[in-house]
């Protein structure tokens, strides 16, 4: 039986991230030659849109599928997917299509198991492949500090959204993704490898939560409409 699977969990009355309310200049990203946009490093401009009405956001939480320890000289960084791992990996890709959940945006560790997970699901799902990804380092040394990534989650996000991209998707490591999945949620939630969390709620921006209490506050973030788990087989 796979690894891979999703635990859709949310609809919540507001989405509120605590964002810094200053506004940053920005400058322009460089763009690949691909369909996807891919920036290691580069940061969005600033958008200058008027407000909208609130619409529902949606917030896809993906660890990255199983890798391989058979070269024990890799550094952990550099370990690839194993072979389950990919197989699992073509297979989320699908249950996202079928779901609806294809993000217009991706933020990703820059590890080698990150990196390939995002290439298998491009191959396999046309709108994977057409999302604007960046590749942030910091994903990949956050997950292993306690409490740290939600918060980190939540400036990326900021960071680097706009109000017309509804949906996001953020692929890292445990135990910061799990911890995340849960304090977004207000609910335990686990994720092993290539399960992805997905969150809902209703704002009119992704910074609409800029006055919001404490990340702490479950009530402050996103929340939970319904929680399953559904393994693929």
């Amino acid at each position: 039986m796979s690894a891979a699977a999703l635990i859709p969990i949310t609809n919540t009355t507001a989405l509120q991230l605590p964002c810094s309310s200053t506004t940053v200049s920005r400058r322009k990203p460089s763009v690949s030659t691909r369909n996807s946009l891919v920036i290691e490093t580069a940061e969005d401009q600033a958008s200058a849109e008027t407000p909208r009405e609130s619409v529902a956001r949606r917030l896809i939480l993906l660890r990255h599928a199983k890798s391989s320890w058979e070269n024990r000289s890799l550094r952990d960084h550099d370990r690839p997917l194993s072979k389950s791992g990919r197989a699992d990996a073509v297979k989320l890709s699908q249950k996202l299509e079928q779901l609806g959940w294809i993000p217009q945006l991706i933020l990703s560790s820059d590890a080698q198991r990150t990196r390939e997970t995002l290439k298998i699901m491009q191959e396999q799902v046309r709108g994977f492949l057409e999302a604007e990804v960046h590749f942030i380092s910091s994903f990949y040394s956050i997950a292993a500090m306690d409490g740290q990534t939600a918060e980190h989650l939540q400036q990326a996000i900021c960071k680097y959204s706009r109000d017309e991209i509804l949906t996001i998707m953020c692929m890292g490591h445990n135990r910061g993704w799990e911890e995340a999945a849960s304090m977004f949620s207000g609910v335990s939630i686990e994720l092993k490898t290539c399960n992805a969390a997905l969150l809902e709620a209703t704002g009119k921006s992704w910074e609409e939560g800029n006055k919001a209490t404490s990340i702490n506050n479950p009530e402050s973030v996103l929340q939970t409409f319904y929680s399953i788990k559904k393994e693929l087989i």
